[in-house]
């Protein structure tokens, strides 16, 4: 399976019914073509929709109905398409019921970086902040190690932060990890992972209980 595939996949095992959730850029976007048979969830986008679906099939793209990758995607019945000054009312006022962001780093404490590399070019941090401030849980979805293999889970994150003691959940292409006031739990491990690789990828200390079980992606 693909890693971002899997951990769209695992993530989609978090909502429930009636659940306003927002979707950050990249891995998460993937979520809707994951969500399990029955469970129906209102996807949010911080561009200003309410109500997407996954990304639009060949032929039925519309131009004003983009996902926070600028993919094109539709819209479900009772959806909508709403400006920028209330979509951030609705961030900002505590209505999202979870938001799941990608990250350059997470610490311990729960601390995210996820806007930009020191020294790298700036973007902007667009609407992270009121995402991880607003949203009553924050998941992050990311691969557990940078491109030159060294782990995005730290002690300390060394990038400019995007929220202090925000994050709630890692999920990541080997490890399902807890962020509680004692430190990191390590709760699931992906297919083919053991603990031991889980430990030896991650440069934050783990609280690993006497039985950690594999993933379910089904």
């Amino acid at each position: 399976m693909d890693v971002r595939e899997l951990i769209a996949r695992r993530i989609s095992r978090e909502f429930k019914d009636g659940m306003l959730v927002n979707l950050g850029v990249g891995i998460p976007t993937l979520i809707p073509n994951f969500l399990p048979p029955g469970v129906s969830v209102w996807l949010e986008s911080e561009n200003g929709i309410i109500g997407f679906n996954g990304i639009a099939p060949k032929g039925e793209e519309y131009p004003f109905f983009i996902d926070a990758s600028k993919a094109f995607t539709t819209i479900r019945p009772g959806g909508c398409i709403i400006d920028s000054t209330l979509s951030f009312g609705v961030i900002r006022g505590g209505h999202l019921d979870c938001t799941v962001l990608g990250a350059l780093q997470v610490d311990e404490e729960g601390n995210l970086a996820n806007w930009i590399v020191p020294g790298g070019r700036l973007a902007g941090m667009g609407g992270a902040m009121d995402l991880v401030t607003g949203a009553k849980k924050v998941i992050i979805a990311t691969e557990h190690c940078s491109k030159d293999g060294k782990s995005k889970i730290l002690k300390k994150c060394t990038f400019p932060l995007t929220g202090i003691k925000v994050v709630d959940i890692i999920v990541t292409d080997m490890a399902y990890i807890e962020v509680t006031d004692k430190g990191l739990v390590l709760k699931e491990v992906a297919p083919g992972v053991s603990v031991q690789d889980v430990v030896a990828k991650t440069e934050a200390s783990l609280i690993i209980p006497p039985n950690v079980p594999e993933m379910n992606l089904n």
